[in-house]
């Protein structure tokens, strides 16, 4: 990316804290908290799911606006609500093919959502549909528009897979971690928002490089899988940060249980790594957040970011990635110079 952007600030909101330092706390400790679902699967037992304890049991879009209103709040602290107007916010929300999602989120949802702010963001604000993948478009839409002059740009994610419908499909795709089913994600819901600009005077983990390719064969897909698709992005996201693969130091990834994804970022690293590592760490927010959809990315760049700043990440050279069911597959490089 040219320049790089700056993560300056971050908002999270989660089954496992309300914040961001909360819920990279938990992260950092492994802590998890599920808990039971009204919803059954199909062996008549409760649906175990990571739920964010609101404070009204909000359903559907109401939720998702809830969500998506404290987690901005949060990233926006400190700048006055009559500036946002000045900043594009990127909205990431479930791909539109997505079993169960709501259908009205593009007509409503951000409009609700300044409603709640009782603020306004820039007429460039987009929402964008990628599901885990959304955070990749997102930063190159950001990063064109703070080049071009906005001050600041806004990334914020709602998301929630704790639906009947959502939760019957993957039931029936036996996709769903159940005591029947050890290959499977249990889901989550949360919200998540990242405020970066092209600002590299503060203490900032930057996002230095992006690649997007395609993956053949998606999970849907009976062909054997050899993480084409992944591969390819990370080769890209490491030219464009201008960083060899032996120099990362460890990686945040979108795992949240199911074989597949696994397989995959396993064979991907094999057909790119050519020198020795003694340790590479993988890290993966959902193991404590749960299958969060579109928020995962955000939780990456806002854990990497704590890392970063806290002194407890291995390294300062970082490779996020992430895939989505459709077969997009995103990687990213974050790096927190020396100062």
């Amino acid at each position: 990316m040219n320049p790089p952007l700056a993560i300056v600030n971050t908002g999270l909101v989660t089954s496992v804290g309300l914040s961001a330092p909360a819920t990279c706390a938990a992260l950092r400790a492994g802590l998890t908290n599920p808990s039971e679902t009204r919803f059954f699967d199909s062996a008549g037992e409760l649906i175990m799911a990571h739920q964010v304890p609101l404070e009204a049991p909000w359903r559907g879009r109401k939720r998702l606006v809830a969500m998506a209103s404290m987690a901005l709040a949060e990233c926006l602290d400190g700048i006055p609500r009559h500036e946002w107007a000045r900043a594009p916010l990127f909205l990431c929300v479930a791909e539109p093919d997505r079993p169960g999602r709501l259908d009205d989120i593009h007509d409503d949802l951000f409009t609700e959502l300044q409603e709640e702010l009782d603020a306004e963001f820039s007429a460039q604000s987009l929402i964008i549909p990628h599901g885990r993948v959304s955070i990749g478009s997102a930063l190159v839409r950001a990063q064109q528009l703070v080049t071009a002059g906005a001050p600041f740009a806004v990334i914020a994610a709602c998301d929630s897979l704790i639906s009947g419908p959502t939760l019957s499909h993957y039931d029936r795709e036996q996709r769903l971690l159940t005591p029947a089913n050890s290959n499977g994600f249990m889901p989550g819901e949360g919200a998540a928002a990242l405020l970066v600009t092209c600002d590299m005077h503060g203490p900032h983990p930057l996002c230095t490089g992006i690649g997007f390719a395609l993956e053949p064969n998606s999970i849907q897909s009976e062909e054997p899988l050899r993480a084409d698709g992944l591969t390819q992005a990370v080769r890209l996201a490491l030219a464009e940060a201008d960083i060899e693969f032996g120099h990362l130091d460890f990686r945040i990834a979108d795992l949240s249980g199911e074989s597949y994804y696994f397989k995959e970022a396993t064979l991907a690293m094999s057909r790119i790594l050519r020198t020795r590592k003694e340790q590479f760490d993988i890290w993966h927010p959902a193991e404590c957040i749960g299958e969060t959809g579109a928020v995962v990315g955000l939780a990456m760049f806002a854990q990497a970011r704590a890392a970063c700043l806290k002194a407890y990440a291995p390294g300062p050279n970082i490779l996020c990635h992430a895939s989505n069911d459709a077969g997009e597959r995103l990687a990213a490089i974050v790096r927190y110079p020396p100062r």
